[in-house]
């Protein structure tokens, strides 16, 4: 009997198989539950328009509100207590207007809360055409 241990020994080998199978199953999950975006699918056909003068005056009331939380509606300072008398303004200053276009000129550093107060009142006199002015950088 040998009870000699041999001199020779075997070096554990790194099988990569089962390592490659596996990244390939993950590769296919990732595939198959990844969604692509359709940009290429969607196809729209947007409209064409001239932009020409108005040759007919435009029904507007041009409302305007400072940093400070001051209305200015068509030039003229008005008072803001809540938007249901801001309304009530805003139907006596349009007169015969039937439904004027709204354009809201808000100062940047003016109050998000101000231009919602606005939106609120145009609301309630019954005003749907409500536009924002804007300037160039």
């Amino acid at each position: 009997m040998n009870f000699k241990r041999s001199s020779f020994r075997e070096e554990p080998d790194i099988n990569l198989v089962p390592f490659i199978d596996v990244l390939i199953v993950i590769v296919i999950f990732l595939a198959v539950t990844t969604t692509y975006s359709k940009y290429a699918e969607l196809k729209i056909n947007l409209p064409v328009a001239d932009a020409n003068n108005v040759d007919q005056p435009i029904d507007k009331l041009e409302i305007a509100i400072s940093k400070e939380g001051q209305y200015f509606v068509n030039g003229r300072e008005v008072p803001m207590e809540n938007p249901a008398s801001f309304a009530d303004t805003l139907r006596q200053i349009a007169g015969d207007q039937s439904d004027p276009v709204i354009i809201i000129s808000a100062d940047s550093q003016t109050t998000h809360q101000s231009v919602i107060y606005t939106m609120e009142a145009a609301r309630l006199a019954g005003y749907g055409k409500i536009t924002f002015t804007t300037q160039k950088n």
